[in-house]
């Protein structure tokens, strides 16, 4: 029986946004992500809109779009909310090709990746004084 209670105990309400086929490679994408896990929603969209990326305005829509998951489904206060987790993970390679001199081709490949952020309430923590 105790082990039933520590699972309801450690399963959270998990609020994740998944944004399938962004026209990305993970390669990209991956150092944008690492600069927005820990940082508070309001703060990582405001960094990812002044980011130069043409990537960025995917990752702000896929952020947004989970901050209205946590708002309509769980009843979540935004100005809490933090980025938990976030990371991508390699979808299909288109393969074209290009002309080449003496009647080559040489192939392109263009990569898709799928994009999921997860999202977590901070708790309040109540001070009792200071360390002496």
């Amino acid at each position: 029986m105790s082990k039933k209670n520590k699972k309801k105990e450690n399963k959270d309400k998990i609020v994740r946004s998944v944004n399938k086929n962004v026209r990305s490679s993970t390669r990209k994408l991956n150092p944008i992500l690492r600069g927005i896990v820990g940082k508070k929603v309001d703060v990582a969209i405001r960094d990812l809109t002044f980011s130069d990326k043409r990537i960025s305005l995917d990752v702000k829509k896929t952020i947004s779009s989970a901050i209205a998951n946590a708002e309509n489904n769980f009843q979540y206060d935004i100005d809490n909310l933090f980025i938990k987790e976030a990371y991508c993970g390699k979808q299909i390679v288109m393969k074209r090709f290009r002309p080449r001199a003496k009647g080559r081709a040489a192939p392109i490949k263009k990569p898709y990746s799928n994009l999921t952020i997860i999202l977590s309430e901070t708790k309040k923590m109540e001070k009792h004084g200071t360390k002496s």
